[in-house]
C-alpha cells in the first residue's frame, strides 16, 4: 500500500505535543511491514535551521488560491535517519516563523490562511507524485481540509483523519471561509460551518471516509456532551466511520536502556543507576539536590485542557514540601506567566523551562520519580507511556481513556503502578498527590512498583497493524469509503 500522512508537526521539528513523536514512530512501524510511505509538513524556520536535515528542492513550485489572492508553494524533499521520506511545503511568508501555530502565547492571526494553503498544496502534491499515493492519512485540524478537498475535487484517494487533540477544532471567523475557494454550499451545517464560524475539523469529520482516535474507549466517550468538545452531535453521525487504536510508546526514541541523552543507562534490574540522571537533573536546572524528596516532572503544553487550571491552585501547596518540580513546555500566555513568577519564588525547588528542548524531555525522564499528568482529556496518555518505561510512576486524572494504560495503585491487592483521582479539581489531584508522597517513602515498595512500570510493553507494533488493517479495507472496498 502507498501511504501519504499529512501533518502540521514531524520529526525535525522540536515537538510541541506528542504529535510528532507519532509522526516519527508510526510511519516507522508501517514501512517496516513492507509499506511505501511518506510525510508532508510544512517548512519551518526551526526545520529550516535544523543541521542534521537535508534537503533538496524538487524544482516544483505549486500556485495555491487563497481566495482572490494567488501564493506560490516549493516543493523540498528529505528523508529521516531511518530512510522515511518527507516533504516539505515552503512559503517563507506563511511558514517563516519563530513558532509553528504561535508566538509568545498569541496564536497566529493568519493561521487560516497557513494551514488552509497547506492542505491545498498537499492535495496537489499527492496527485503529482508518481506512483500516486492510495490513502491520505490527515491528522488533526491543521490537515482537516483534505478530505473536503478530495471529496470536492473527486480525487481518487481514500483519506483517514485522525484526532489527537479534539479540543483544538481549527475554529475560525467566518470571513476566512474564502480562503478555501469552495463554493457557497459548503459553508452551511452540513460542512464546514459551526455556529456562524469556519471549524475545518468538523469539516474533516464529515468528509474523511474513516476517522480515527486513540483509543475504542474514546472513541465511545467523545460522542458524549461530557467529551465531545461541541462536537459530539457531529461525531454520533460520524459514528459508523469512528474507530480507535490505541497507540504506543517509541522504545527506539525514549528506553533508559538506551537513550544516548542520559548521563547513566539503566533498566528495572539496575535501578540505582537512575539517581545518577536525578543528580544531573536537579544541578542542570540548579534545583537544591537534598533533602531527598521525590521529583516530579511534566513535559506537556501549559494549556488549560492539560490540567494547569487545577494544579496552580495547588502549587503553593505542592512547593512548601520537600519536592522538585520540573516543567517544560510552552502554550498558554497566563499559564506561562504564573509559572514563571513560581519559578522565582521558589529557585530551589521549581524549575519552569518555557520550550521544548529534546535532550532535557529525556533528563526529565530520566531523573523524575513521579510524572504530573492531571489532564482533563488525556486519551491517548502518550507521556505516560514514556514515563512508565522510564520508572516514573504517573499521577493522572483517571479517564476511561487513561485508565487503559494507569493502572491505579492497590497496596490491599498488589496491583497497579500509578496515582489516578477520578474528579476534575484541585483537591482530588492534591490527594493523589499526598498518597503517592506516602507511598514513595517505602522505598522498597516504591521500587516494587518502578520494576513494574518498568516491564509494560506498550510498543507500536500493535498499533501499526490495526492501522494496517484499516488501510487495506479503504482500498479493498472503495465504494463503501465514498
Amino acid at each position: 500500500m502507498r501511504i501519504l500522512m499529512i501533518s502540521s508537526e514531524g520529526w525535525p521539528l522540536a515537538r510541541s505535543g506528542a504529535l510528532a513523536d507519532i509522526l516519527v514512530a508510526l510511519p516507522r512501524e508501517i514501512k517496516a511491514r513492507g509499506h511505501e510511505i511518506a510525510l508532508a509538513m510544512p517548512f519551518y524556520r526551526e526545520v529550516r535551521e535544523n543541521k542534521k536535515l537535508k534537503t533538496k528542492p524538487l524544482h516544483v513550485s505549486l500556485e495555491i488560491s487563497l481566495g482572490e489572492k494567488n501564493l506560490s508553494a516549493d516543493l523540498l524533499e528529505g528523508r529521516t535517519a531511518e530512510d522515511l521520506q518527507i516533504f516539505f511545503v515552503r512559503c517563507d511568508e506563511l511558514y517563516d516563523r519563530p513558532g509553528v501555530y504561535q508566538e509568545r502565547g498569541e496564536p497566529y492571526p493568519d493561521n487560516a490562511a497557513r494551514f488552509i494553503f497547506f492542505d491545498k498544496a498537499a492535495v496537489e502534491l499527492a496527485r503529482r507524485m508518481t506512483p500516486s499515493p492510495e490513502i491520505l492519512h490527515c491528522h488533526n485540524w491543521p490537515a482537516a481540509l483534505v478530505p473536503v478537498l478530495v471529496r470536492h475535487q473527486g480525487l481518487p484517494f481514500a483519506t483517514v483523519l485522525s484526532i489527537h487533540h479534539l479540543a483544538e477544532q481549527g475554529s475560525f471567523d467566518s470571513w476566512d471561509f474564502p480562503l478555501t475557494n469552495l463554493p457557497g454550499r459548503y459553508f452551511e451545517p452540513t460542512g464546514l460551518e459551526f455556529f456562524g464560524r469556519l471549524n475545518l475539523l468538523k469539516g474533516g469529520l464529515l468528509f474523511a471516509d474513516r476517522i480515527v482516535v486513540s483509543s475504542q474507549v474514546y472513541a465511545q466517550e467523545i460522542q458524549t456532551p461530557g467529551f465531545g468538545e461541541g462536537l459530539d452531535v457531529v461525531l454520533r453521525e460520524q459514528a459508523h466511520k469512528l474507530t480507535g487504536i490505541l497507540g504506543g510508546a517509541d522504545y527506539k526514541r525514549w528506553n533508559p536502556a538506551t537513550d544516548k541523552f542520559l548521563p547513566a543507562r539503566y533498566d528495572a534490574g539496575r535501578l540505582e543507576i537512575k539517581a545518577v540522571s536525578r543528580n544531573a537533573l536537579l544541578d542542570q536546572l540548579q534545583l537544591a539536590p537534598a533533602p531527598r524528596g521525590p521529583v516530579f516532572g511534566m513535559v506537556t503544553r501549559t494549556v488549560e485542557t492539560k490540567g494547569f487550571d487545577i494544579l496552580m491552585p495547588v502549587l503553593d501547596r505542592l512547593l512548601a514540601d520537600d519536592v522538585r518540580l520540573v516543567i517544560l513546555g510552552k502554550g498558554d500566555a497566563a499559564f506561562e506567566t504564573a509559572l514563571a513568577i513560581a519559578a522565582r519564588r521558589y529557585v530551589d525547588r521549581l524549575a519552569y523551562i518555557q520550550d521544548y528542548d529534546e535532550k532535557l524531555a529525556h533528563l526529565i525522564e530520566g531523573g523524575s520519580d513521579l510524572a504530573l499528568i492531571p489532564s482533563r482529556v488525556e486519551p491517548g496518555a502518550f507521556s505516560a507511556m514514556h514515563s512508565l518505561k522510564y520508572g516514573v510512576l504517573p499521577i493522572a486524572r483517571g479517564t476511561r481513556g487513561v485508565e487503559q494504560i494507569i493502572v491505579d495503585y492497590d497496596p490491599a491487592t498488589n496491583t497497579g503502578y500509578g496515582f489516578l483521582f477520578y474528579e476534575y479539581g484541585s483537591e482530588p489531584l492534591w490527594d493523589a498527590i499526598k498518597r503517592a508522597k506516602e507511598i514513595f517513602m517505602q522505598r522498597e515498595e516504591w521500587e516494587r512498583l518502578m520494576r513494574r512500570a518498568i516491564d509494560l510493553d506498550f510498543s507500536w507494533e500493535v498499533a501499526a497493524e490495526s492501522y494496517e488493517r484499516l488501510y487495506g479495507q479503504l482500498i479493498s472496498h472503495p465504494a463503501a469509503a465514498a
